[in-house]
């Protein structure tokens, strides 16, 4: 949970029996608390790239800044199927003191004709509803190609955010078609639900979009955990039974897995009173949990031995906060640890097996702490940390996971400025990393290495000759969605790419254009040898001739098959 807490100085104590709900609560036991504490964002401080030495480097992995800027502070960002970035405005101006800032706004970066999202430029795309001007919210690109915005753990109009913990049930889903946000009223059986929040939401294998609520129990607005799947053609929503829920959903994140499940580490931040191992557990529970769509019922996963999520070494004054995780081409979920007391700890999951090792801690006193992560397509993890002895503040530091070690990586320069809860971590379909921190300053990583020819999408059917303009072209393949999510932060931001992108390139003059993909047949992981499509749209303005298409997955491109475009 990402925030800007300067209100309250919450140090979590203890769990109290509230009905049937048992809650963390803060040192002042006359009103409910939110249940973590809080997090003050400082004004940023812009560097040039001379403060670091990756930022001079020429061979990589280094860092790149936009030759463009944006002209407002960008923070959450998704991967729109027709190859531009949608990107949300939102400030480091501590969501008090935000004059001026607009957080109903939203931009689109457009690659350049070459394909360099380096050289790309920005434009301002249709606002949100009036009423809904969220910090903190759920995300996702669906099936069809719109997005959807859910929840927010602060409405911010007038650039002015609310009080602390106000948290909202409102959401609206994009159509970049008609360049049009519409209303998606909150989940309603049997009652609309209070608040979303800054929650988890995921898409699943057969594309349906789930969204979980933030954090009720906690705030005694309900005695057990809420999510729901949503009707994309009718916006609305079907409510599903979370007894089997050990704990609340607030802080933990979902990861979404070949088999088909999804993945949770607990966070313990509030226990239903009917799961009593989850009561026992106390301030040093370590279960994780696996969500089964075929029998909509959670189970557990196991231990993860160490513990990922903060209590503060035990004593429950801790942030509740835990890492980022992200599957490896090699079928291993890294997963990292939050801690406001030590070196943030880092676990295994071996989905084949479903077991946990225990990794590295990470080096230099760091944490996790609420911090983005993303996969090159080397099949190593980059994740952005930042001291644990602060908790939400500078400076932050990156490292990369090679399934054995966890080194140091080269960071973007603002990092000296940031606490690893404003990063942001984008896998865009030139197989680089673009990094966004609530500043003008975005930066693209170009990484070393690169895929092995098993990970790529392989073309089986596609048309010969296109038209431009024209809509729903049909190409059939194997592994359009590529083998992971590619990207996560956590309980309040999502941008997974695991979705095909179809790029067709000129041959005569090499020029780069993305064709709007919609209807995939599967948004499943490491599909294998079955055959999977989507359907794509070709853009007016593409270049005639002969040309090379490609489906392009988590920035890995498929061999090209020959087109002709007329």
């Amino acid at each position: 949970m990402r925030n800007v807490r300067s209100s309250f100085a919450i140090a979590l104590c203890l769990f109290l029996t509230a009905g049937s709900v048992v809650f963390a609560c803060g040192q002042n036991s006359n009103s409910v608390l939110p249940p973590h504490p809080g997090r003050v964002k400082t004004p940023a401080v812009h560097l040039g790239h001379s403060s670091t030495v990756s930022a001079q480097s020429t061979t990589p992995p280094f860092w790149t800044k936009l030759n463009n800027a944006p002209p407002v502070s960008i923070g959450a960002m998704l991967l729109l199927t027709d190859g531009r970035v949608l990107a949300h405005e939102e400030p480091n101006c501590g969501g008090t003191n935000c004059a001026g800032m607009d957080f109903t706004a939203w931009y689109v970066l457009t690659p350049d004709v070459n394909g360099s999202y380096t050289n790309g430029t920005w434009s301002q795309i249709a606002n949100m509803p009036a009423d809904y001007a969220p910090l903190y919210f759920s995300t996702a690109v669906l099936p069809d190609g719109r997005v959807i915005a859910e929840g927010g753990e602060y409405l911010c109009p007038a650039g002015q955010c609310a009080p602390e913990g106000q948290w909202t049930n409102l959401g609206a889903i994009y159509d970049p078609v008609t360049n049009a946000w519409t209303s998606v009223n909150p989940p309603s059986s049997p009652t609309p639900w209070a608040n979303i929040g800054d929650a988890e939401a995921i898409v699943l294998p057969n594309g349906t979009y789930m969204q979980a609520d933030c954090c009720g129990v906690a705030l005694q607005m309900q005695s057990a955990p809420l999510a729901a799947y949503l009707n994309e053609g009718s916006l609305t929503w079907t409510e599903l039974n979370q007894s089997s829920k050990f704990d609340e959903f607030d802080e933990e994140g979902w990861t979404l897995l070949p088999n088909g499940k999804v993945l949770t580490v607990d966070a313990y931040v509030a226990c239903p009173s009917d799961q009593p191992a989850c009561l026992a557990a106390g301030f040093t529970g370590t279960n994780s949990e696996l969500w089964n769509p075929s029998t909509r019922t959670w189970s557990s996963a196991g231990s993860t031995i160490v513990q990922l999520w903060d209590s503060s070494c035990g004593t429950g004054k801790g942030s509740f906060e835990v890492g980022p995780a992200i599957l490896r081409p090699n079928g291993t979920v890294f997963y990292t640890g939050s801690s406001d007391c030590s070196p943030g700890h880092t676990a295994i999951y071996n989905v084949a097996k479903g077991t946990w090792t225990q990794g590295p801690d990470f080096p230099s006193n760091d944490a996790a702490n609420d911090a983005p992560a993303a996969i090159e397509t080397n099949g190593n993890v980059i994740v952005m940390a930042s001291l644990y002895t602060g908790t939400f503040t500078a400076p932050a530091n990156f490292y990369e996971w090679n399934g054995s070690t966890l080194n140091g990586f080269p960071a973007p320069p603002n990092a000296i400025n940031d606490a690893s809860f404003v990063g942001h971590l984008l896998v865009l379909p030139t197989g680089q990393i673009m990094f966004t921190d609530f500043t003008t300053d975005v930066e693209i990583l170009t990484t070393a290495g690169t895929f092995k020819g098993s990970w790529q999408p392989t073309i089986k059917s596609a048309p010969t000759s296109v038209s431009t303009g024209v809509s729903n072209y049909l190409i059939t393949g194997t592994q359009f969605n590529g083998l992971t999510q590619a990207a996560a932060y956590g309980d309040d931001f999502q941008d997974a790419t695991n979705y095909p992108l179809v790029r067709i390139v000129n041959n005569a003059t090499g020029h780069v254009f993305y064709c709007k993909t919609h209807d995939h047949s599967t948004m499943g992981l490491a599909t294998g040898s079955s055959r999977v499509s989507t359907r794509f749209d070709v853009p007016a303005d593409v270049e005639l001739g002969a040309s090379h298409l490609y489906v392009v997955a988590n920035g890995i491109p498929s061999a090209a098959v020959n087109v002709t475009v007329q």
